[in-house]
C-alpha cells in the first residue's frame, strides 16, 4: 500500500519540527511519555493496517512511500497522509492521534536522520548502522542520502554483505531506495568481484534500472572475460528499452577486440552508429589499440589518418597508442615522423609520449639521445617524472656507469622530480651486483629520511647482494629490520640467506633457516635445497646430501639437473671419483643430465 508524503519533508527526515522543548515541568513530561506510548500503540496499529509487519526486514514491497505535493493530513512517524474519506483523527477502524505523536516522532525521525548523516559523514559505518536498526524498529524512514553513503562505505571496506543489510532495512523501512542507492550497492559487488550477487540486485530492483547499472554490471562482465554473458545483460536492457549510450558500447567494443578480434568489433561499431550512438575519441582510441596488438601496425595508420572523417579527432592518447606500437617494433624513424605530425596538427604531446620514446632509445642502448628527448620535454610543456628518468638510470646502471646515473639521479631531484621506489631499487640492484653492497646498505637506511618507503623487493636485493658477499651477519640484521616494518619476507628472501650461509661453510644455520621459513609457511624451491647440498658436499657430508635429495622428493620438490652435478661432484670430491663417474654415465642414459652436463662434471673430476 502506498503512503503519501509531502515533497518538502521527503528528504530531511520528513518533518517540519526543528524545536522540541524536552525541559519542563513534570506535567509536560508526562504529556510526553503518554505521547511517546501512544505513538508506538499508533505505529503498530498503522502497521498491521498497512499490512507490514512493525519489525523484521523481510523486504516488504507492498508499503511504499512516495512524495506528493500537498499535505491533507498528518500521520504517525513523519508519514504525511491524506484522509480525506475518513473522520479526523481515524485511520479506517483504528485510532490514530494526528498532532501529538507525529509531532514527536517527526522531531525524532529528524534528530535520528541528522545524527545518521554525522556518523556516515565521519565514517562511523559501524555506529550508522546500529542507528538505522533502531530507527527502522521504531518506525521512523531514514534519509536515503545517508543510507547511500552508508551502503557506499561498505562497499569501498569490502563488506558488501553489511552494505546488502543496510539496503534490506531501507527496502522495510517502507522508502523507496532510488537508482543511485542500487546502482552504488551493484557498483560494490561488481569491485568485489561479486558479479552473481549484482545481478541478482539488478533483477530485485525495486526502480527502473538506469545506463549507468547496466554499464556497471557490463564492465565487471567483460573485465572477467564473460562477453557473451555481458551481450545476454545487453540484450535485457534494450528489452526494457534503456537505451546503451558511447559507454555501454565502447566498454563492448573493447571486450570484443581482446576476445574475437576486432573484425568482430567493427560489426558492434556498425551496429553503434545504425541505433545513433556516435562513436567518441575512446571508442576510435580501443578500435586503434585493437588493431595494433594484432600487430596490424600500418592499418592502425591508416584507421588513424580516417578518424576525422567520421567526425571525431584523434586525441595525444590515440597518437601515443601508435607511437608504442611503432617503438615495440624497432620502427624508430616512423616514430619520429608520427611526433613531428602530431605538432604539426596542434597535437601536442604529453610527458607519456616522451617517456615512450625515452623508454625505447635506453632500450637500444641509444642514452644520448634519450637524453636529447628529455630536455627537449619543457619546450612543449612537459616536466619529466620518474618514468622519464627511471629508464635512463637502468641504462646507465646495466653499462655499469654509477657515476652517471648518480649524476642524474642528483639532476632529477635538483628539478624537483623525487626518486620513487622504482628509481632507488634500480640503483640498489646495480650497486649489489658491482659488489658496492655497503653503498647499497648506506643508500638503503636514506630512504626513509627522502620520504621513500622500501618494500619487499627492495630489502631483497640488499640482502641477496650481502649473502653474496660473505655478509650473512648484515644479511639478517635486514631480515629483522623488515619483519619490524611489517614486510613478510618470502622464498627468494630465505633463498638468498640460505645460500650465502651455505657458501660462508655455515650449513647448520643455514637448514635451521630453512626449516624456520618451512614451519611459517613458505615453500622452498629446487634452488633453496640445491643451496644446502652444495653446502654439505663442501663439507665432505655427501652422506646428508643425499638424506637431504630424499627429502626434497618427499616434500613434492622435482630434483633439477643441477641437483644431481652437486651430488656427484661431492661424491668425487670425498675420493670416490669412478663410482660418481659411473653415476653420471647412468643419470646421461636416463636422460636426467644433458651430455654437455655431463662432460663439464667429467672435466672437473
Amino acid at each position: 500500500m502506498d503512503v503519501i508524503i509531502h515533497t518538502n519533508h521527503a528528504h530531511e527526515g520528513l518533518s517540519s519540527f526543528q524545536h522540541f522543548h524536552k525541559e519542563g515541568s513534570s506535567h509536560s513530561k508526562f504529556l510526553e511519555a503518554r505521547v511517546s506510548f501512544k505513538a508506538i500503540a499508533n505505529f503498530i496499529t498503522v502497521k498491521a493496517y498497512m499490512g507490514c509487519k512493525p519489525v523484521g526486514f523481510q523486504k516488504p514491497r507492498g508499503c511504499r512511500v512516495l512524495a506528493v505535493s500537498r499535505v491533507e493530513s498528518t500521520g504517525v512517524n513523519g508519514r504525511l497522509q491524506n484522509f480525506e474519506t475518513a473522520p479526523e483523527g481515524h485511520f479506517g477502524n483504528g485510532h490514530v492521534s494526528s498532532s501529538q505523536s507525529s509531532s514527536f516522532n517527526n522531531f525524532e525521525e529528524t534528530e535520528s536522520n541528522n545524527q545518521l548523516r554525522k556518523f556516515v559523514r565521519n565514517g562511523e559505518l559501524q555506529e550508522g548502522f546500529k542507528l538505522l536498526e533502531g530507527m527502522v524498529y521504531h518506525g521512523e524512514i531514514p534519509d536515503i542520502i545517508a543510507c547511500t553513503s552508508l551502503i557506499r562505505g561498505f562497499c569501498k571496506k569490502g563488506k558488501t554483505w553489511k552494505a546488502t543489510r543496510v539496503m534490506e532495512i531501507i527496502e522495510d523501512s517502507g522508502a523507496v531506495p532510488d537508482v543511485i542507492t542500487y546502482n552504488v550497492l551493484i557498483g560494490g559487488y561488481c569491485k568485489a568481484g561479486e558479479i552473481d550477487n549484482a545481478l541478482k540486485v539488478l533483477d530485485r530492483m525495486s526502480v527502473a534500472p538506469d545506463v549507468v547499472t547496466y554499464n556497471t554490471i557490463l564492465r565487471s562482465l567483460c573485465d572477467s572475460g564473460k562477453l557473451k554473458q555481458a551481450m545476454e545483460v545487453l540484450d535485457r536492457q534494450l528489452q526494457r528499452e534503456c537505451y546503451p549510450d558511447v559507454i555501454t558500447y565502447t566498454i563492448l567494443i573493447e571486450a570484443t577486440c581482446k576476445e574475437s578480434g576486432v573484425g568482430q568489433a567493427m560489426k558492434l561499431l556498425d551496429e553503434m552508429r545504425n541505433r545513433g550512438c556516435k562513436p567518441d575519441v575512446v571508442t576510435y582510441n580501443v578500435l586503434v589499440n585493437g588493431i595494433c596488438k594484432e600487430g596490424r601496425l600500418d592499418e592502425a595508420i591508416k584507421f588513424l589518418n580516417n578518424i576525422p572523417s567520421y567526425g571525431c579527432q584523434p586525441n595525444v592518447i590515440t597518437h601515443n597508442i601508435i607511437l608504442r606500437s611503432m617503438c615495440s617494433t624497432g620502427r624508430w624513424m616512423d616514430a619520429e615522423r608520427l611526433l613531428a605530425d602530431m605538432l604539426r596538427k596542434g597535437c601536442s604531446p604529453s610527458v607519456v609520449t616522451f617517456n615512450i620514446l625515452i623508454n625505447f632509445l635506453c632500450r637500444k642502448g641509444l642514452l644520448g639521445r634519450a637524453i636529447d628527448v628529455l630536455e627537449k620535454m619543457p619546450k612543449h610543456g612537459c616536466t619529466p617524472n620518474s618514468l622519464s628518468y627511471n629508464p635512463l638510470l637502468h641504462g646507465f646502471c646495466k653499462e655499469k656507469k654509477m657515476e652517471r646515473a648518480i649524476e642524474y639521479l642528483e639532476i632529477m631531484v635538483s628539478r624537483g622530480c623525487y626518486p620513487d621506489i622504482v628509481t632507488y631499487n634500480t640503483l640498489l640492484t646495480a650497486l649489489c651486483k658491482d659488489g658496492k653492497v655497503d653503498l647499497a646498505v648506506e643508500l638503503l637506511n636514506q630512504l626513509s629520511t627522502k620520504g621513500c618507503s622500501p618494500v619487499l623487493i627492495t630489502y631483497n636485493t640488499v640482502i641477496d647482494g650481502l649473502s653474496k658477499v660473505g655478509k650473512t651477519d648484515q644479511a639478517i640484521k635486514l631480515l629483522d629490520e623488515m619483519r619490524a616494518k611489517g614486510l613478510k619476507p618470502d622464498i627468494i628472501t630465505y633463498s638468498s640467506l640460505v645460500g650465502g650461509l651455505s657458501r660462508e661453510g655455515k650449513v647448520d644455520d643455514a637448514i635451521k633457516f630453512f626449516h624456520d621459513f618451512e614451519r611459517i609457511g613458505v615453500r622452498p624451491n629446487a634452488i633453496t635445497y640445491n643451496s644446502i647440498m652444495l653446502g654439505l658436499c663442501k663439507a665432505r657430508q655427501t652422506y646428508r646430501a643425499i638424506d637431504f635429495l630424499a627429502y626434497m622428493v618427499m616434500r613434492g620438490c622435482k630434483p633439477t639437473e643441477s641437483t644431481y652435478t652437486i651430488l656427484i661432484e661431492g661424491i668425487a670430491y670425498e675420493g670416490l671419483a669412478n663410482e660418481a663417474l659411473e653415476l653420471l654415465n647412468e643419470l646421461c642414459l636416463r636422460g636426467v643430465v644433458k651430455e654437455s652436463s655431463a662432460e663439464q662434471v667429467a672435466v672437473k673430476m
